[in-house]
């Protein structure tokens, strides 16, 4: 038994694969929302690591939904929403997603 098991303290269930580093940038998102009809939202990104990123997003989208994100940087990415939840502070609706191109931000 892990020692955090031990004294009763769950374990983080996922730990990130590479380090997450603030950003504060606009993103287009293009997808499905939770009903099925299709949407393009203006969005912003507030954490990004090299597969993956935090969006602020007010369209409602379900775990598993393939999004098109438009950085103002570069061409459209496919990603993968990983995580739905609302910010504890001000409510705001963020969105996990792993980007699907294996170089992540910097595929070609």
């Amino acid at each position: 038994m892990e020692e955090n098991e031990q004294r009763g303290v769950a374990a983080p269930l996922q730990r990130p694969r590479s380090p997450r580093v603030p950003v504060e940038f606009a993103v287009e998102v293009e997808g499905n929302d939770v009903s099925g009809k299709p949407f393009q939202a203006k969005a912003q990104a507030i954490k990004i690591s090299r597969g993956g990123a935090t969006i602020v997003l007010d369209t409602q989208v379900a775990v598993g939904s393939t999004v098109k994100l438009t950085p103002p940087f570069g061409r459209k990415l496919d990603a993968e929403v990983n995580g739905v939840w609302n910010d504890e502070v001000d409510g705001r609706q963020l969105i996990g997603v792993k980007l699907l191109a294996a170089d992540g931000w910097f595929a070609d």
